[in-house]
């Protein structure tokens, strides 16, 4: 029984990290509703793609990296505090 248990833990604990890994694979997928990329907002590690000094989604090292980006609904980056639409210099 106990190696039965081992197995199905093992299997799960695989799963889940194969999850984890390409969770970070690439960019992000374009979300299905109206939408802009929102510069300088970002959590560290939460970015949607790539830029000048990382590749792929979730690898900004800093919050609020100002060539970060996030997608967020059409409209909205102007009313966030610190967003532009365009990366900052």
């Amino acid at each position: 029984m106990n190696a039965s248990r081992f197995l199905i833990s093992s299997a799960i604990a695989a799963a889940a990290s194969m999850s984890a890994a390409s969770a970070f694979a690439g960019p992000a997928a374009k979300p299905d509703f109206s939408f802009e990329k929102c510069f300088g907002v970002v959590k560290a590690g939460l970015n949607d793609c790539q830029t000048a000094s990382h590749s792929c989604a979730g690898t900004a090292t800093a919050d609020n990296a100002k060539d970060s980006w996030i997608y967020i609904p059409a409209g909205t980056c102007s009313k966030i505090t610190g967003g532009s639409t365009e990366p900052k210099a």
